[in-house]
């Protein structure tokens, strides 16, 4: 059973205090990880948790530029806070399009008011960490294993993938799954150096409810939603390379601190601003592209879109590590915190498989 309190209404705020509320008490999640249940009520008090969620019989209520501008801002206050957000984004999309009604708009309208947070839990067990998840009761209860379950100690439900009753191969089905009882959270699972707070652990299905299975076998992977989840963990991404940039630039400056900056230390800030440059674009590209069809799907760029963005992030921790030595490292300040939170985070997601497929596909078409 998950361990934080069910109710999460709190009297509205501002979103620039709430950040500032988040930065500022990030290092002290890093230092002793769990569930950020005082950002997230923030997050609900400034409407950010049901800015996503659409009322009964309307269409999503914010452009996607204005969702991913705020979970960017989120993620850079904090990357683990910002990938728990990612994940209730996406849940929330899922359960809009695909959830029967009254269903759907019950939780919709506890998710509008801050009252619900989601998740999407995709990941199988390896071999010894017990049986995947599956289907059970005729469908009305889910047993077994996932893992990587971000914000698993603090959610109250999950889209969770899992396998059919009677264990038929094939495509996943999607279960919508209330999490208040019969989801026991192995808090010693996940020890990672980074997103020490996403509290990513693995937790153990014994008969949960099943409030709907939603779609088809395979309904995950559907198009527009699927790249839409591509683009928002790079978006993610984008907070923490943010993170990484900002703290970049202050030791800099410090160091240069009553003299003109030197060519070096200069170049590196220039090197920086050039890598989170290319992030901005694509992001601003895919904000363009949603919004000037809702129902487009990105999958025709959002595998190069996520490859670059992971690749200026990667160029990003690498020019911060060269230009201001080991101090912010050895001290565990802001930028060495995102260069930890990031290097897991893009372990998380293989591209290379899915970028061989375009070029593959792209050499293809050019064949005699």
């Amino acid at each position: 059973m998950r361990t934080s309190g069910h109710d999460h209404r709190t009297k509205p705020r501002e979103l620039d205090e709430v950040l500032a509320e988040i930065s500022a008490s990030a290092t002290a999640r890093d230092a002793e990880p769990a569930f950020p249940e005082e950002p997230f009520r923030g997050l609900a008090a400034s409407g950010v948790l049901g800015m996503t969620a659409p009322g009964r019989g309307e269409d999503r209520p914010v452009t996607f530029e204005r969702e991913w501008r705020a979970l960017r801002a989120v993620a850079r206050a904090d990357g683990s806070v910002g990938r728990i957000l990612d994940g209730h984004f996406n849940a929330v999309e899922r359960v809009s399009v695909l959830a029967p009604e009254p269903l759907r708009s019950a939780e919709l309208e506890a998710v509008a008011a801050g009252e619900l947070r989601l998740g999407v839990w995709g990941a199988d067990p390896i071999p010894g960490e017990g049986e995947p998840a599956r289907l059970v009761e005729g469908g009305a209860r889910v047993s077994g294993v996932k893992t990587f379950c971000s914000g698993s100690t603090g959610l109250d439900r999950a889209v969770v993938l899992v396998r059919a009753e009677d264990g038929a191969p094939g495509p996943p089905l999607v279960a919508y799954v209330d999490l208040w009882e019969g989801a026991e959270v192995d808090t010693t699972w996940f020890r990672g150096h980074g997103m020490r707070s996403s509290e990513s652990h693995r937790v153990v299905f014994d008969g949960a409810r099943v409030l709907a299975v939603l779609g088809r076998p395979g309904e995950l992977l559907s198009e527009p939603y699927f790249s839409r989840d591509a683009v928002r963990t790079a978006v993610t991404w984008a907070g923490i390379a943010d993170l990484a940039v900002g703290s970049a630039l202050d030791v800099l400056a410090a160091k240069s601190a009553g003299r003109e900056a030197d060519d070096l230390v200069s170049l590196a800030a220039g090197e920086l601003l050039t890598a989170q440059g290319t992030i901005d674009r694509w992001l601003e590209f895919a904000a363009a592209t949603a919004d000037a069809d809702r129902g487009a799907s990105l999958s025709g760029f959002s595998t190069q879109l996520r490859e670059a963005v992971a690749s200026a992030c990667r160029d990003i921790l690498d020019e911060a590590s060269r230009a201001v030595g080991s101090h912010p490292f050895a001290t565990a300040g802001p930028l060495d915190r995102a260069r930890r939170d990031l290097e897991l985070f893009l372990l998380q997601h293989r591209l290379e498989p899915a970028l061989a497929r375009r070029g593959r596909a792209a050499i293809g078409e050019r064949l005699p």
